[in-house]
């Protein structure tokens, strides 16, 4: 058989080719999270593991119903939640992995839920961290190889959260870093790879170009501005990302369904950046009317 083109962009190849050379089911389950313009955006809310019930995360069914009706793709959630919260109308990741802030060592995240429970749950793909440069980096490299197998067998979608994080990376957004930890959950086998924005388009290009599987852009510590936010949406899809995950930016903003439909509007439409002054008074609704 003829193998097919290979497309311009990494991730139109996974979303949109045809007859490509993958499990079907991935394929399906993967347009559960991506549209056929081969972008996503999802709203992760698994911090209750690691922090607790923090603001957004306290009532979990409103925040969930909140951004599936203003037009997220997916949410990210653990297994408790999946078992408890109907999701039904977006795409649903679960995530495998976590630690708690308790610990000695929160940045050692460990496997809490196996692929056939995600499976049993209904979940669209499922997502892992790994702090590339901890200590333990080794340890989570094994946990995800074991996932990914085991994903494969079921044709179920894996995300890699892939952070630079340890003892010998003073700067998590620096390039070489981010583009190395980018690289290693594309050379390790995930369907789609998270990691932090570089801050300048042209080194995130470059990351982007040089994996070919959708690279989506993380949205980090909550923000006293909601423009740096969209900012960071907005460039890293100038550099060519396939979306965007944001998670307290969006569950902890004064309106999650007003933020998260300007992200959809700025991932799948191209919209420029409304400027949101948060002191003011305005409404989201006002500020979207004019993108």
């Amino acid at each position: 058989m003829e193998r097919p083109k290979e497309s311009s962009t990494p991730h139109e190849n996974i979303i949109v080719g045809e007859q490509l050379e993958m499990e079907s089911g991935k394929t399906r389950r993967l347009r559960r999270i991506f549209r056929p313009d081969g972008k996503t955006v999802i709203v992760p809310m698994d911090h209750g593991v690691s922090v607790g019930p923090i603001q957004g995360l306290t009532d979990m069914a409103q925040t969930i119903n909140q951004v599936k009706s203003a037009g997220a793709d997916a949410v990210l959630v653990h297994a408790g939640i999946a078992k408890t919260v109907d999701a039904t109308g977006t795409g649903l990741i679960i995530h495998l992995s976590g630690a708690t802030r308790l610990t000695n060592e929160p940045n050692w995240k460990t496997q809490l839920t196996t692929v056939k429970h995600a499976m049993r749950l209904g979940a669209d793909a499922v997502s892992v961290h790994i702090n590339v440069g901890s200590e333990h980096e080794q340890h989570m490299l094994d946990q995800f190889s074991r996932i990914l197998d085991e994903c494969d067998n079921f044709g179920l979608p894996t995300l890699a959260m892939m952070y630079p994080r340890g003892p010998k990376i003073p700067n998590e957004l620096a390039p070489e870093v981010v583009a190395h930890a980018t690289r290693l959950g594309y050379e390790i086998g995930a369907d789609v790879v998270k990691t932090n924005y570089t801050g300048n388009i042209e080194t995130f290009r470059e990351i982007v170009n040089s994996v070919k599987v959708p690279v989506i852009v993380a949205g980090g510590p909550k923000t006293q501005n909601g423009n740096d936010t969209l900012q960071i949406v907005h460039d890293s899809m100038k550099a060519g990302a396939a979306g965007a995950s944001i998670g307290r930016n969006v569950f902890q903003d004064k309106d999650p369904s007003a933020i998260t439909r300007i992200l959809v509007e700025i991932v799948h439409n191209n919209a420029s950046i409304p400027q949101i002054n948060p002191t003011n008074g305005e409404k989201y609704e006002t500020v979207l009317a004019r993108t």
